[in-house]
């Protein structure tokens, strides 16, 4: 005879775990929050678009995609913007981050 497993994550929350997990697959956003996590300020668009050597549209992408994932947050300062890790991320989260970068 069967027994269903009891499932233990809402479907709400895996749905936001697989979002942030998708936005962190790809390397290139991978070590932007890597310098994000270790940066004691928020760093500028225009220095990620010299550190990775990206097209500024490639590199406002990639911080759209980490934005969505709410990963992210960006003040904008005149014609830059300027990002730092959510200042509200979930414990789980931020441990996720301290194994991965």
């Amino acid at each position: 005879m069967c027994c269903p497993p009891s499932i233990p994550l809402p479907l709400a929350r895996a749905d936001a775990s697989v979002e942030v997990l998708k936005a962190l697959a790809d390397p290139t956003r991978l070590q932007m929050i890597g310098v994000l996590k270790r940066s004691p300020q928020p760093v500028c668009i225009c220095d990620f678009t010299a550190a990775f050597e990206l097209s500024q549209p490639t590199i406002s992408h990639h911080m759209a995609k980490l934005r969505e994932a709410g990963l992210v947050e960006a003040t904008k300062d005149g014609i830059w913007a300027y990002y730092r890790l959510n200042r509200k991320l979930e414990p789980k989260t931020r441990a996720l981050l301290d194994v991965l970068v």
